[in-house]
């Protein structure tokens, strides 16, 4: 089959699922928060340099994500937190470390953490794939004091053996397969892995670093999106995952902080959303679609 994980089939033909309740629009905030290493070349740009060559450190670039962590992210904490709203952190381990206070403060809120590896930087250059894994899960549960369920791998960036990796280290959900609007079973050498819906249309890195749309992209297409989302669930009785994908430097600056509070308000006055951490989506998933046997 063209992919080598899961079976193709048009979305609406799998099996029956019942919505959590009367909504049929699970919303899942997914905010990233990322280590950039200060040593090391940075991932992504929005300053090029002159001349075209590149310096570490890149303070201009490395400012941009570290601003992120020190103002955009108590913008958007709030944001969420005033609206009494569940979200997610895919977060590096060695951000615990390096941002202690935007750590706490997401765990105070409440929101589910998420592995991201180590530090920002995809799994092929990162080390020994199982050791990345299994320390970044470490780190997070002994912070958090809770079982980590799901990943979210840099830049969605995979080794042909991650899912093998992922499932051996004890997570449930990957949110790298970005191949449905709801869950699917994967097949791993080590038993099925859950692929959990995630974004590359609604995300602000692709809409505001990589495609530069101006600040109100990201609303309209939400609203576009949640449109669609209530006319298909209305007329195949279908439930849908509505993930958006979030960074602090992006989405937390002054100019666009604005638009997400749009967007949260637009999500929450619809009446068919219901906002849920992933890990409660993959329960529910999984108690109406059991994981396939070996």
């Amino acid at each position: 089959m063209s992919n080598p994980r899961v079976p193709y089939r048009f979305s609406d033909s799998g099996p029956a699922l019942q919505a959590p309740g009367d909504r049929s629009i699970l919303v899942h905030l997914v905010v990233n928060v990322e280590n950039w290493s200060f040593e090391a070349a940075m991932p992504r740009t929005i300053i090029t340099p002159p001349h075209g060559k590149e310096t570490v450190p890149d303070v201009p670039n490395f400012s941009w994500a570290d601003y992120g962590m020190r103002a955009g992210l108590p913008r958007m904490i709030d944001a969420i937190v005033r609206r009494g709203l569940p979200a997610s952190t895919s977060i590096n381990a060695s951000a615990i470390a390096a941002y202690p206070q935007a750590s706490q403060a997401m765990r105070d809120a409440g929101w589910e953490f998420i592995g991201h590896g180590m530090h920002q930087k995809s799994i092929q250059q990162a080390g020994a794939e199982e050791d990345v894994v299994r320390q970044s899960v470490k780190m997070l549960e002994e912070f958090t004091g809770s079982s980590v369920h799901g990943w979210l791998s840099p830049g969605l960036r995979e080794s042909t053996r991650s899912p093998e990796v992922l499932k051996q280290a004890g997570i449930e959900y990957v949110l790298d397969w970005v191949i449905d609007d709801v869950p699917n079973w994967m097949s791993t050498g080590n038993g099925p892995l859950m692929a959990m819906p995630y974004n590359v249309e609604l995300n602000d890195s692709i809409i505001y670093a990589i495609e530069k749309h101006a600040t109100g992209q990201f609303l309209d297409r939400t609203r576009r999106t949640l449109a669609r989302f209530e006319k298909e669930v209305r007329t195949c009785g279908r439930p849908r995952v509505l993930a958006i994908g979030l960074h602090p430097h992006l989405m937390g600056v002054p100019h666009r902080i604005d638009e997400f509070e749009a967007m949260l308000d637009a999500l929450m006055e619809s009446p068919l959303t219901t906002f849920m951490y992933p890990r409660d989506i993959a329960r529910w998933f999984a108690a109406q679609v059991p994981p396939p046997a070996l």
